[in-house]
């Protein structure tokens, strides 16, 4: 039998469309796993294995058929439970959502079964993808948290349960868990993956991010999501012909990076600091180090003010009907939320812009920007998902970031580098990332 746990998401795709492995082995496998895991890692807030079987026979039965099959054909993914479906509920977190689900699919969740691949359940989420952590537990160490808000995204690609995942990220809820959890993590241009039927937190923030465990893996997610949306007034024209093969090529010239010793270094602790260390040693002659730049201290400030602003104005139905059945953390974000005023709120986007201007111009001379993905490795907790401080910033400026899991923390935790690129630019950065994968790997 051959081991699918060893092989990239596109190679087992090519084996069922070859005949070599059928959907309902390769679901099988990942059904032994979630069988075997799930009990300590929590991961699924949602999952049918009789629905996934059935699912994954149709998939073998159209391939057979002879028709043409698309890029993830037979492929089972696992979806953040905050992305719309018809036929699995959408709690987003929360009791006040128990047993609903949505009218219609969220359009990534169309483009996903247009590709051929079977959406395998739902993944556990922080209440209303805020900060209140789900029960999921790091599969490193089921005492630590797999951080949030997409903690069964996370989770359940690290614990080898799906071989990739959805989740979504308004502060650092791709890059974190992604880290923590030890896989990939990316996280795209804003704009560039439609919304469209997914819980709303933040219109200025909110953007959808893909877990898998290579850089390839996540390319060709990417690949299949990415498409303008008429409904979602973000999205913008970007071909995404190409980007998997633009991933595996990577840069033409050995890249040079900006390694951002930011104003939160100082709070990463003392074991990941020196794994970073000897990552930005190893790659002296690849790596300059800056201090931050002066506008990077304003920015966490403005991103919350969107942030609960935009959480008070999505939320204040759920805060004035349910207020008791909401986590502390929520309403006082809520209340917050409702204190702003426009022009605070107005001077927080303009500053977007501004900020995004400077910053645009480290890529006359660099590939991009690296910066921890996290302060240090997963917290020992389960009450809290840890912090974003290494995050927001590109959240805020909606550049395409990814995490790497390329180093180990303390008790030998995994730990990510976040790599951060151009706004629309993300074939080439994804090239970049796949580059430095690879140069670490070897």
């Amino acid at each position: 039998m051959i081991d699918i746990f060893s092989l990239k998401v596109e190679e087992i795709a090519s084996k069922i469309k070859d005949a070599q492995l059928t959907s309902v082995e390769v679901c099988e496998k990942y059904i032994e796993r979630i069988n075997k895991f799930e009990k300590d890692v929590k991961a699924w807030v949602h999952f049918d294995k009789k629905l996934l079987l059935e699912k994954a026979a149709e998939a073998d039965e159209y391939r057979r058929s002879g028709k043409p099959t698309g890029p993830l054909h037979g492929i089972p993914i696992a979806v953040k439970d905050i992305v719309g479906t018809v036929d699995m509920p959408t709690e987003c977190g929360t009791v006040i959502r128990k047993g609903k689900s949505y009218s219609q699919n969220a359009e990534i969740i169309d483009l996903l079964l247009a590709a051929g691949a079977i959406v395998m359940g739902k993944t556990a989420t922080a209440e209303l993808a805020y900060l209140g952590p789900p029960k999921t537990t790091n599969p490193h160490d089921h005492s630590r948290t797999p951080g949030g808000s997409s903690s069964g995204s996370a989770a359940a690609v690290a614990s080898f349960m799906a071989p990739l995942s959805i989740g979504s990220q308004t502060g650092g809820s791709v890059i974190r868990p992604a880290s923590y959890c030890g896989v990939v993590g990316y996280k795209p241009t804003y704009g560039l993956i439609s919304r469209n039927g997914v819980l709303k937190t933040s219109e200025k923030l909110d953007h959808i991010g893909v877990f898998g465990r290579t850089v390839e893996d996540v390319a060709l997610l990417a690949k299949v999501l990415i498409k303008k949306d008429k409904f979602d007034s973000a999205t913008v024209y970007y071909s995404a012909d190409g980007i998997l093969e633009e991933t595996k090529k990577g840069p033409l010239f050995e890249p040079k990076f900006i390694f951002y010793k930011t104003d939160h270094w100082k709070n990463v602790e003392k074991k990941s600091k020196e794994a970073f260390e000897y990552f930005i040693k190893s790659f002296k002659k690849n790596i300059e180090i800056f201090d931050t730049p002066s506008y990077f201290k304003d920015i966490h400030k403005y991103h919350q003010i969107i942030y609960e602003t935009d959480l008070a104005n999505n939320f204040g139905l759920y805060y004035k009907k349910y207020k008791k059945k909401l986590s502390k953390p929520m309403q006082d974000a809520i209340v917050k939320g409702n204190k702003h005023s426009a022009k605070e709120y107005a001077e927080a986007i303009d500053f977007m812009k501004r900020s995004y201007e400077s910053y645009e111009e480290v890529f006359e001379d660099y590939h991009g920007v690296l910066s921890p993905s996290s302060p240090g490795v997963a917290p020992k907790s389960l009450k809290s998902t840890g912090s974003a401080e290494f995050n927001k910033v590109w959240s805020y400026l909606g550049t395409p970031s990814i995490s790497l899991p390329l180093l180990q923390g303390e008790d030998k935790m995994p730990l990510g580098v976040q790599l951060v690129g151009a706004k629309y630019d993300d074939h080439r950065f994804l090239g970049v990332a796949n580059w430095l994968e690879k140069e670490c790997n070897n």
